[in-house]
């Protein structure tokens, strides 16, 4: 039977199971007599089981079955939850997901049969079942029969990165100009959450000592996380191996870093297709080989492996059957719009009835695409608890690991979000968490000293406030020690002491969102407060948002994350900058004013100006997107002042053109575009104008 067509709609609903039964088994952890909880965990272990024998997963079928036999004997009450149990399931849970991370990623579920974990399962049903005598026996000792997790793939060596012809003639240009190509190895940690965001950071710092000609894997690929925790970057410098490995190791969560070097005789080069043919033509016709070995040849594959094609996940929104019906009555309601518009001749247009008539048509459709809008917005939308439901697990484990008693409330979890932004967001909030837990919270025996409840609170709120979503995560910590801040980043060189004595609070803060700061003594497997912060930042801005940190001593830390509900179709205000037409976002723009060129100042050889007792730096658009700068017509300019949390700047324009809603459209990979760029629209007369991006350019 081929099962391959049902694969998607395995992995969707085995990953829902799994979810749920991680919800449940938490609530059973704490209300081992809770009825409805027991069985509705053994329901969905029982779909599980059912649909990993029906794939022919009989691995995955087999840890289950014997998952769901404890809670079947849980659930005739001839067994009690004990501690040692819930650990047990929830390893047993872990080792599931897993089987599904395998399926996603290869089809197959691997070669782990988790035999010791499955008698341990059986220890434990024994336990239960007979009472006391059985738990004073010893469990079954855990061998390392477990299959190893997988070393991470090292870094290629020199000799194994192969160069195409005109990569090998840029090493051999570069050589005489007096620059060395060097293969910097770079090792990612284990624990690393956000690998492409790691290895964007690490092709920044090695752009600033010299041009990347290559990687492995390649840029599209990595950009993709389609690698392990190793990769290869292939740079023409004419710095020291010692700086470039210094560089690099100063992002986050490198492990390791060796730089190679290279010579244009001592490098591996790719044949053309040309060449091959050419040598094949100088070879003798070989023998055919014989049936036998041909099928042996074409059907032998390593054992436990079916194939290596990624099955697509994550593609697929679940929809109201309401939301289809308003949808569907829309485009019903389009058509008879263009049929309308269609009975007016071009001729017609002179009379002042059909005119009128054909006004009429066009603000009927402009209706019925505003509904469609909104209607399809509300189809593309999806609770934030599909994001933050797995959190209570994590933050459950990280109490246990950190021997630390902790609580996470989640508010909202109700509020929704385009699904684009849900893909990304995870990673950002957990991060965030583990930070909460590990290093916001004290220890309970300090709690208790200072007065604070023993059990440590960690709050992850979300709502939704006009066109954005905010998401709070907070905790009743200690907060983060802003002189300890200041004193580590003096001591890094990060800011100098005349700097710091004209720093905010949250100027320092700040600074916990700089690429490898930390102000943690010692780095745990957990998390760092403010290690991966600048990773959060960028993913959170890459969706148009922002984060921004709240802090008070010995009361706690908060951070706001907001993020915009779509990232499709936005209100956007359309500006003139030299002969160009540009976009802004208009949840960015905080006001639009009219400037006398007289007020406009230089402070430190920068312009600025003071705006109703706020100091704005001006930042004169021209000059940035390198367009002729009109002369001004009249003594003032006007100035969009955008804002990033706090932070404001007056970006200067040459004309307004108005509110537009526009449609983004990505650039794609074949420009090198700018930052300050986010994408591109196309307007009512087909030209096209470039949408700005106010985080960027504040």
């Amino acid at each position: 039977m081929d099962v391959s067509q049902y694969l998607e709609v395995f992995i969707e609903e085995a990953k829902e199971h799994l979810q749920a039964l991680n919800e449940h088994l938490l609530i059973l952890e704490k209300e081992p007599e809770n009825e409805n909880t027991i069985n509705e965990i053994f329901r969905a272990a029982h779909s599980l089981k059912g649909m990993a024998g029906t794939m022919g997963y009989k691995r995955m079928q087999k840890l289950t079955h014997d998952m769901e036999n404890v809670f079947q004997e849980i659930r005739s009450g001839k067994m009690k939850v004990r501690p040692e149990l819930t650990d047990c399931l929830f390893e047993g849970l872990d080792a599931l997901q897993e089987y599904v991370d395998n399926i996603i990623n290869t089809q197959d579920e691997g070669t782990n049969d988790n035999q010791p974990l499955i008698d341990t399962l059986a220890h434990e049903l024994e336990v239960g079942l007979k009472g006391d005598a059985a738990a004073a026996a010893p469990a079954p000792e855990v061998k390392a029969e477990t299959a190893p997790a997988p070393e991470p793939a090292a870094a290629p060596k020199a000799s194994s990165v192969v160069y195409a012809d005109h990569e090998k003639m840029a090493i051999k240009e570069a050589a005489a100009q007096g620059l060395t190509t060097y293969e910097i190895h770079v090792d990612l940690q284990e624990s690393c959450l956000l690998k492409a965001a790691r290895a964007y950071l690490v092709f920044k710092a090695v752009e600033e000592f010299g041009e990347i000609i290559k990687s492995v894997p390649d840029a599209q690929m990595i950009e993709d996380e389609k690698f392990d925790l190793s990769f290869v970057v292939c740079v023409l410098s004419k710095a020291t191996p010692e700086d470039l490995r210094k560089r690099v190791l100063n992002v986050s969560e490198v492990k390791e870093v060796t730089v190679e070097k290279v010579t244009f005789d001592n490098v591996q080069v790719a044949e053309t297709a040309e060449t091959e043919k050419k040598e094949e033509e100088k070879k003798p016709v070989p023998q055919a080989p014989t049936a036998s070995a041909a099928a042996t040849a074409s059907t032998q594959k390593p054992a436990g492996q079916t194939t290596q094609k990624k099955a697509v996940v994550n593609r697929s929104v679940r929809v109201d059957i309401e939301k289809l019906d308003d949808l569907m009555n829309l485009v019903s309601e389009l058509i008879i719009a263009k049929n309308g518009l269609a009975s007016i001749s071009p001729d017609d247009y002179a009379g002042k009835e059909k005119r009128s008539a054909f006004n009429e048509q066009i603000e009927y459709l402009e209706r019925i695409t505003g509904n469609i809008h909104q209607s399809v917005m509300k189809v593309r939308m999806v609770p934030i608890e599909s994001v933050v439901n797995r959190f209570p697990r994590m933050i459950r484990d990280l109490s246990k690991k950190l021997d630390k008693p902790m609580e996470l409330y989640m508010s909202g979890e109700e509020t929704e979000l385009d699904r684009t932004v849900i893909d990304e967001i995870g990673d950002p909030l957990m991060h965030i968490l583990r930070n909460s837990a590990d290093h916001g919270l004290e220890s309970a025996e300090v709690r208790k000293s200072l007065g604070k409840p023993e059990v440590g609170s960690i709050f992850l709120n979300a709502y939704q406030e006009g066109n954005s979503v905010v998401i709070e995560c907070s905790d009743d910590g200690g907060g983060i020690n802003t002189e300890k801040v200041k004193a580590k980043a003096i001591e890094k060189g990060t800011i100098t002491e005349e700097q710091a004595e004209t720093m905010t609070e949250k100027d320092f803060i700040d600074l916990l969102f700089k690429p490898s700061f930390s102000t943690a003594d010692k780095i745990s497997d957990v998390s760092g407060r403010g290690v991966g912060l600048d990773v959060v930042k960028s993913k959170i801005e890459s969706l148009s948002g922002t984060v921004e940190c709240r802090t008070a001593l010995g009361q706690g830390t908060t951070f706001t994350i907001r993020l915009p509900l779509t990232l499709a179709i936005i209100q956007s205000l359309m500006v003139i900058i030299g002969d160009e037409k540009y976009a802004i976002p208009l949840g960015s723009i905080d006001t639009i004013e009219d400037i006398p060129i007289e007020e406009i100042k230089k402070v430190e050889k920068k312009e600025v100006v003071n705006l109703r007792g706020s100091v704005i730096p001006l930042v004169r658009m021209a000059d940035i997107l390198e367009v002729p700068v009109k002369k001004p017509e009249k003594n003032t300019v006007t100035m969009v002042v955008v804002a990033k949390g706090e932070k404001k700047a007056g970006l200067i324009v040459d004309d307004l053109i108005g509110q537009l809603e526009i449609v983004i459209k990505s650039i794609g990979k074949y420009i090198n575009n700018s930052k300050i760029i986010s994408g591109a629209t196309v307007l009512g007369d087909g030209e096209i104008a470039l949408i700005l991006d106010a985080n960027a350019l504040v």
